[in-house]
């Protein structure tokens, strides 16, 4: 006990959801709790509770990474706002990663979804298509053990911060490029690449609205639509090393093909997506480089993930 843990919460026109997150955030057992709230140019008074304004909408790994910089903590939380913990989450977790050893870097509690009794996330599992997808998500919920995963959802992640410090490339945890979604599968990723470890604590409860999913995407911006794309790719153009790709091209090259007739036939409005990896090529090049040369697990070993 007595170690700080910092909260990093990011707000972009989040007050319906705020005063529940942040009361379940105060209301912590933990008992050094550090709360550091980074706003992207909200309009609806959520920038009134930041520590961090932006005067725009920076994209939610920028505004995660200003949080990291400003933290203190040994541990550092990522909750989003329509995230809500249990009093004793940040607590439960600590104490599991005390146990599991420092090799694990990441942590995530169960994930309940607020719309019934059911599971919105145990962490994150990759598949073979070059997707990932929220463990057991929509499965009633069941007693279970702590167990290691892939990596844990951005939702209400844990992170030793030595780990955050590990995997910075550029001076960045969290890739800025991906602006929002996927960038916890980005650090995950890397994270396994460099020999860290993520772990799921059943006993750490939080509740998530989860307001973005495959069903709802035609109801989604046209600029968060045409991220997901970007990342898709972008996810595996970084951390796929060749024994993965060669692997899983059976699986991912279909996928890719489907995603993109969709985007040239139904989205177009995500066609940008692809213009802005042949922009960004060189950069985004220059970091698969640092990733891989700084790799300590094969692709070999990390095969047993990609199902």
């Amino acid at each position: 006990m007595g170690r700080l843990t910092s909260v990093v919460l990011v707000t972009w026109n989040s007050a319906r959801h705020l005063p529940r997150c942040l009361a379940a955030i105060r209301q912590q057992s933990w008992p050094e709790v550090e709360l550091i709230v980074i706003d992207n140019g909200s309009t609806d008074g959520s920038a009134e509770q930041a520590t961090i304004r932006n005067p725009g909408n920076r994209g939610f790994a920028a505004a995660v990474n200003q949080g990291i910089a400003a933290a203190r903590g040994e541990f550092v939380l990522l909750c989003n706002p329509d995230a809500f913990l249990e009093r004793d989450y940040i607590e439960r977790i600590v104490a599991a990663l005390d146990e599991a050893g420092e090799s694990f870097g990441m942590a995530t509690g169960k994930l309940l979804s607020t719309s019934g009794p059911v599971i919105d996330s145990k962490g994150i599992r990759m598949t073979r298509t070059g997707r990932h997808f929220d463990i057991d998500q929509g499965c009633a919920d069941r007693a279970d053990e702590t167990t290691e995963v892939f990596g844990v959802s951005g939702a209400a992640a844990m992170y030793r911060m030595s780990f955050l410090r590990d995997v910075a490339i550029d001076g960045q945890p969290f890739d800025e490029d991906f602006f929002t979604y996927r960038e916890d599968a980005d650090i995950a990723w890397r994270g396994r690449l460099f020999g860290w470890r993520a772990l799921y604590v059943p006993s750490a409860i939080a509740h998530h609205i989860r307001t973005v999913t495959p069903a709802k995407r035609r109801q989604l911006p046209a600029f968060i639509n045409m991220h997901g794309v970007k990342n898709r790719f972008l996810l595996r153009l970084k951390n796929e090393g060749l024994y993965l790709a060669l692997r899983n091209a059976p699986f991912e090259l279909p996928r890719d093909l489907i995603a993109i007739i969709a985007t040239l036939t139904i989205e177009r409005s995500s066609l940008p997506a692809f213009s802005w990896i042949w922009r960004n090529r060189k950069r985004v090049l220059a970091k698969r480089r640092a990733i891989q040369s700084r790799r300590r697990v094969s692709d070999r070993e990390l095969a047993r993930w990609f199902r």
